[in-house]
């Protein structure tokens, strides 16, 4: 059976949601961040050397990296679900979006929030152009939700599941109004409707408000 290893608040609920969407059975443990540092505990560096979430425990392997999860669990586990061939005519699609999240998406969010908690001026010209760039990112998202109901077509994908979190918890930890993303904020709505991701996150974060608008 898997063992996924959960930090609340972290790209760590994709593979929460991962497993429910594929009606996986799996051990889930919790590990709470520190109260003071919100850092992540040191339980997660014994388990593997980047210290991080999300890890998972697989027999005798031991994986971490978000994407990398994903991957190991679709093409081991997951039968052809929520991936499309390479003769899908959404595939150029599918590969891009699920690269783009981890890829550009959540280090534009990750920059965006130092420039943000040191204070930096917006008109600091580094400031300013790393803003720039996770608006062209979100700008591009919500013209692509504005042609499909999912990032990879018309049917959830793994690219979606790796993309939520940004839109999502992630501005716990860097705020984003996404007042002028309607198709943004519609597709969060597709979103949580599902019930897998319902299941995950009461499973995962129970009790943590979703910012899915």
């Amino acid at each position: 059976m898997l063992t996924i290893h959960h930090l609340g608040k972290s790209q760590s609920e994709r593979i929460v949601w991962l497993c429910e969407e594929l009606g996986l059975n799996y051990k889930l443990v919790l590990h709470n961040r520190d109260p003071v540092t919100a850092l992540a505990p040191p339980s997660l560096v014994e388990l593997h050397p980047l210290g991080t979430a999300p890890v998972i425990a697989d027999g005798d392997i031991v994986l971490a990296e978000s994407g990398a999860i994903m991957e190991y669990i679709i093409g081991k586990y997951g039968g052809g679900r929520l991936t499309f061939a390479p003769t899908h005519p959404e595939y150029a699609q599918y590969v891009f979006w699920l690269h783009y999240a981890n890829g550009n998406l959540q280090p534009a969010m990750g920059r965006n929030m130092v420039m943000h908690r040191l204070g930096v001026p917006p008109d600091n010209p580094i400031a300013a152009r790393i803003r720039s760039r996770l608006l062209g990112g979100f700008a591009m998202i919500e013209t692509r939700l504005g042609e499909a109901s999912f990032l990879a077509g018309d049917t959830l994908t793994a690219a979606d599941i790796m993309t939520v979190f940004s839109l999502t918890t992630m501005r716990y930890f860097y705020p984003f109004d996404l007042t002028p993303y309607p198709n943004v904020r519609g597709y969060l709505k597709r979103i949580a409707a599902i019930a897998s991701y319902q299941r995950a996150m009461k499973k995962g974060d129970l009790g943590m408000k979703l910012l899915l608008d």
